[in-house]
């Protein structure tokens, strides 16, 4: 767990302390989590602030990021820091605010955006395993946007 809401310039205490944490987890499946997007085809589009969190998630080999903030689901491909896709070493983000105050239409989808649910409440269901993940939203009753996978470990 990460906060966007402080200092994450290279060098700050929490980009130091997340570089030393994952240089010593043994874990072969990482997934953090902050409430900013790093992504966004809602909003900001590329929020460069956040940018040293994912260098250093993504020179551990994170798998996924999960966000919030927008009122929406979207998910994105594997892909760099710098948002180029990459199906082998990158990070797929899930920006998941569709929790039930109120919903943000989605805009123009931006380069790797895969899914986008807008106007469906949910939850996103994910699963880690030493060699896995898989993910699955889950729309409250009544409604029926849907958006499930798998991906490997690094």
């Amino acid at each position: 767990m990460l906060n966007t809401n402080i200092d994450m310039t290279v060098g700050s205490p929490q980009e130091l302390w997340l570089r030393a944490n994952l240089a010593a987890t043994g874990a072969r499946c990482t997934l953090a989590y902050w409430h900013h997007p790093r992504f966004s085809s809602y909003g900001t589009s590329v929020r460069s602030s956040v940018k040293p969190l994912w260098d250093a998630l993504y020179a551990a080999r994170a798998e996924v990021v999960l966000n919030g903030h927008y009122r929406l689901y979207e998910r994105f491909a594997a892909q760099s820091p710098d948002q180029v896709a990459d199906p082998q070493n990158g990070i797929r983000q899930f920006t998941v605010g569709t929790g039930g105050h109120g919903i943000d239409a989605v805009g123009t989808p931006i380069a790797n955006s895969e899914v986008r649910i807008s106007g469906t409440y949910g939850v996103l269901r994910l699963t880690l395993s030493d060699v896995s993940y898989s993910w699955q939203f889950v729309p409250v009753a009544g409604q029926t946007a849907t958006d499930s996978g798998s991906g490997t470990c690094h």
